[in-house]
């Protein structure tokens, strides 16, 4: 038996659970807010370091042998040739980088180019495209800006103390824009076409490999970002989805092989095992249930879910197509919600609510036919988030999804898929693990959900749904 550590460097705050390396029990825990000031999108990583430290405090990590760091994604960390930061970090959803991300598509020509690059088109969030950002708006930055890293990367050259080799994994490297997970290789054209010059790039290592010492003889492996780490602390394999509900919603998926989409909906990320995962995005998702809420007069999401358990499957005909910020899954970023089917017998305040779970996890539902048009197999999907555990999503859910569905008991995954790379990252050191096989620790206790007889219920409400979508916006989405 040993003891292992995964940390978990979100945007507000750092999680730290420490290990039984043999079962993944979880023996001891460590929590503290980043002490972030100013601009959300601007962020001193010395922050992350501050509250990591007050995480581990009180001998939280005494024993430990090994640490998995994993972190927000999408953050990039400039440095100089000295290894300096040249401004603070660049974090976030960040939509001051939108019109980058537009002048990049156009700049390799057109979506499809970068589909067949990178596997995915980009966003506002990624980091080439805050790269892009930089070099217009801040020239001289961009100018003195000689190593790129992410946040995860960042942590880890810190805890190693700063040494001349930079590394990363090929999941936080497959969300950067500039590396491609079909090829495994980065495209450092992509960066130019960026930054406007070269950059050095961390090295990818392997997942099972370590990045390295500390100076106090802890083992460090190679790190990655909490999608990532997530999809290895829960423990998914093929034939498992993931769907997120958080303000917007994210569809994902364990898969073989990389894939490219030229319509930009897939956008085709590695995970922390060698496999893949393919992830599509839907804009909204609990903001749906939020609005609904207000509009009601109703104070939280528990009184929503209460009173759309009054409706019925279907919500009396009534249909919220919820693309109330515009939507990326289909590709509608400058449209609005619809309400259809509104009668008098449907004008009540609980098919209203229902009918917002109901759009809310269509919208989901298509998001999951886009992989699944794609080859993916989707047999088991895995519910994440808050709203996960309300009745309204419950009883909707594996009916609209057509397959079982699988509700985690909260717990942080991301430290402990973090704490699971540092299990495998030590074995392979000691000998008594395979590179190809991760640690086989204890799966997440769940709640499981079946479709059962109310399969054929859920269909026709997804039918209602897609009936109107195609009347309100004819051709928009091809799955």
């Amino acid at each position: 038996m040993g003891i292992v550590a995964g940390l978990d460097s979100s945007p507000e705050f750092t999680r730290i659970v420490v290990c039984d390396t043999d079962t993944g029990a979880v023996l001891r825990q460590g929590y503290a807010p980043h002490p972030i000031e100013g601009r959300a999108s601007d962020v001193d990583p010395q922050a992350w370091l501050l509250s990591l430290g007050e995480a581990a405090g009180g001998g939280l990590l005494e024993g430990v042998q090994a640490i998995g760091v994993s972190a927000q994604q999408n953050a990039v960390v400039p440095l100089d040739a000295q290894g300096n930061t040249v401004r603070p970090a660049l974090v976030g959803g960040d939509k001051r980088a939108q019109v980058a991300a537009a002048d990049l598509v156009d700049a390799l020509g057109g979506k499809e180019a970068w589909a067949q690059a990178v596997g995915c088109v980009p966003q506002a969030a990624q980091p080439v495209t805050k790269l892009r950002w930089l070099a217009k708006n801040e020239p001289e930055n961009a100018l003195r800006t000689a190593v790129l890293l992410q946040a995860h990367d960042w942590l880890v050259w810190q805890l190693l103390g700063r040494p001349l080799r930079r590394t990363t994994d090929r999941g936080g490297a497959s969300g950067t824009g500039y590396w491609s997970a079909a090829t495994g290789a980065y495209r450092p054209d992509l960066v130019e076409l960026a930054l406007g010059h070269q950059a050095m790039l961390p090295e990818v290592i392997g997942p099972a490999e370590a990045a390295g010492t500390t100076p106090e003889g802890l083992l460090i492996s190679a790190g990655t970002g909490e999608t990532m780490a997530a999809a290895f602390g829960l423990g998914i394999g093929l034939g498992d989805a993931v769907v997120s509900l958080g303000a917007s919603g994210s569809v994902m998926a364990v898969h073989p092989e990389a894939l490219a989409d030229q319509s930009g909906m897939i956008t085709s990320l590695a995970d922390a095992t060698g496999m893949h995962l393919p992830v599509v995005t839907t804009l909204n998702a609990v903001r749906t249930l939020r609005g609904t809420a207000e509009l009601l007069g109703l104070p939280d999401l528990e009184t929503l879910s209460e009173l759309a358990m009054k409706s019925t499957p279907g919500a009396h005909g009534l249909v919220l197509l919820p693309y109330l910020e515009g939507e990326r899954t289909p590709n509608l970023p400058h449209t609005a919600g619809t309400l259809a089917g509104l009668r008098r017998e449907s004008m009540k305040p609980e098919h209203l609510a229902r009918a917002a779970f109901e759009g809310m996890l269509c919208g989901l539902a298509d998001a999951l036919d886009v992989l699944r048009g794609r080859g993916v197999e989707v047999r088991r999907i895995f519910l994440l988030g808050p709203a996960a555990e309300l009745p309204a999503v419950q009883a909707a859910a594996p009916s609209l999804f057509g397959a079982q569905v699988v509700v985690p008991q909260p717990a942080d995954y991301t430290a402990i898929g973090a704490a699971r790379q540092a299990a495998w990252a030590l074995g392979v050191s000691q000998g008594t693990l395979d590179p190809r096989n991760p640690p086989a620790w204890q799966g997440a206790a769940a709640q499981v959900l079946d479709p059962g007889e109310e399969l054929a219920v859920g269909q026709a409400v997804r039918q209602q749904f897609t009936a109107v979508r195609e009347q309100t916006h004819p051709g928009a989405f091809r799955p």
